[in-house]
Formats: structure tokens, sequence, C-alpha cells
């Protein structure tokens, strides 16, 4: 049973309250239906962090302690790096140097490519009867609270 509640109500709630179930919420969403593909989200994460067709500015490869300090703003706390790798390197999508730094092998782009096809099918769920415009908004008031906290949008 859906709980209503009133306008009024609702503009008295804290944002940081709703904010945290929806990022909470979101997450594990996300998380699970990336699992039923057979990868996990660190591991996406390792691979466009090593891509130079994503978010590498230049495909060269990292350390774990490399990509942990690229990934600081949204790595959870739980995610494993190392381990995480330690499956992308038994699949050949990611190799490893003497200097322990890991690299995106050619079959590892061609995953990254594969993997990147599954986020509209998790986005469209997750947008699923919310209109464009009333997510802009929301995007956009978010945005404005965290300016309002001292933030930095970017």
């Amino acid at each position: 049973m859906t709980e209503q509640i009133s306008d009024a109500d609702l503009a008295g709630q804290p944002a940081a309250y709703w904010t945290g179930m929806a990022y909470e919420a979101t997450i594990a969403f996300t998380r699970a239906r990336q699992l039923e593909k057979g990868y996990t989200q660190p591991q996406f994460w390792l691979l466009r962090n090593l891509s130079a067709n994503d978010i590498s500015p230049d495909g060269k490869g990292m350390t774990v302690a490399e990509l942990r300090e690229a990934m600081a703003t949204y790595i959870r706390p739980e995610d494993d790096l190392a381990a995480e790798s330690v499956g992308l390197l038994e699949r050949g999508w990611l190799t490893k140097d003497e200097d322990e730094r890991l690299w995106l092998t050619e079959e590892g782009e061609q995953a990254r490519i594969d993997l990147t096809r599954n986020a509209p099918a998790i986005r469209a769920a997750l947008h699923e009867g919310i209109d464009d415009a009333d997510y802009v908004v929301t995007m956009k008031v978010l945005r404005q609270l965290i300016r309002n906290a001292g933030g930095t949008v970017v």
C-alpha cells in the first residue's frame, strides 16, 4: 500500500532522509540488474576508468590505489577494487604489468561497450512513471540543495 502524503507534509520532509533513501534504493536496483547480467558495478567502473574511449583521458594503466582515488566520489566503502579486478583479470578483460598497473585489453574494451548497452534498460525501469520534465525539475532542485549546503555542483 502506498502511503499518501500531502504536499504540505512533503514540503516539510527532510531532504537528506529522502535523498539517502533514493540513493540506496537506486544503487541496490542498479547493482542487482548488473549482477543479473554477470558483472558488478565496480567492475564496470574499472573498465570505464581504464578506457581511453570513456573516463580515462589517455587509456594508460593504473594501480588499484590510483583507481580508488579516481573513483573516490562514487565508490562505496564495501567496494573492493583489488578483488573486483581479479575477476576481470580472469576473464581476460584486464592485464597487470610488473608495476601492478591494470590495463584494459581489447576484450575488456569490447566488454565495456557491451555492458554499456545495459544502462538504457536500467534507466528506463528507474524512470518508469516519471515524466522527463518532472525529472529535470527534481535534478534542478537537488543541485540547488547541494549549492545551498555549500557543496559543489559540476
